[in-house]
């Protein structure tokens, strides 16, 4: 994981820029993303796990003018990036940005989002549940959480089918065929692609009864649900 988090680190400038080519995808994930939490109160209160540059903040902060955000990130150039974007978006009054993890926001504090946007494949499959867990206990009753993440099942007979896929996403971001040649064992190893199928059971075991898949791109998938008085 610190690897992982000094790469980010160190390319926060630019990951904006290779990623722009997925704009359309993106843009998908978010429409959705703002449907889901129409039913949200205006003036919802938002946590977002793993924030980046700020995507989803901007997103919804155009169309939910009177929510407010948490943004955690344990990458510091990404959080300066993300702090710069959402200074000349006129919103960072609106927002508290913390460089770290999950661990230091209180449990008690409550939120009626928490968003966790591309990050849980970095997670390992062992601290996974804790992830869902740790987000699920900081939602209010009748709050929202959102998960998207890498997932497929690497051992299936359509693998090498989504494989050429995702060479193809890969190029549109600027993969080099050096990294286009390591990329099955980047999936396998550097990070932690797991099945929609076993995504959908930790989220279970995790106390989250109800958890939707709503979107799929090619490897990218996610999951809402409510925490309704019914759930853990």
């Amino acid at each position: 994981m610190p690897d992982i988090i000094d790469h980010f680190s160190t390319t926060a400038g630019s990951y904006d820029t290779k990623n722009r080519p997925l704009a359309a995808i993106a843009d998908a994930m978010h429409l959705l993303i703002r449907l889901i939490l129409q039913r949200a109160p205006a003036d919802a209160r938002v946590l977002c796990v793993g924030v980046g540059t700020g995507a989803e903040i901007l997103a919804l902060s155009k169309v939910f003018p009177g929510w407010t955000f948490v943004a955690i990130d344990p990458a510091k150039g990404m959080l300066e990036v993300c702090r710069e974007r959402l200074q000349q978006a006129g919103i960072l009054e609106r927002c508290e940005l913390i460089h770290g993890y999950l661990d230091e926001v209180a449990q008690g504090e409550g939120f009626d989002v928490v968003l966790n946007i591309l990050v849980a494949h970095f997670v390992k499959r062992d601290d996974r549940r804790g992830l869902y867990q740790a987000m699920w206990s900081r939602l209010r009753e009748n709050g929202h959480l959102i998960s998207t993440e890498i997932s497929y099942d690497l051992t299936s007979e359509t693998y090498p089918l989504m494989l050429d896929n995702w060479r193809e996403v890969q190029l549109l971001m600027g993969a080099s065929v050096e990294s286009l040649a390591k990329l099955p064992l980047a999936l396998r190893n550097q990070l932690t692609v797991i099945s929609s199928q076993d995504t959908d059971a930790l989220l279970k075991q995790s106390g989250i009864d109800m958890p939707v898949r709503f979107f799929q791109a090619f490897m990218i998938n996610g999951w809402y649900a409510i925490k309704s008085s019914g759930y853990l």
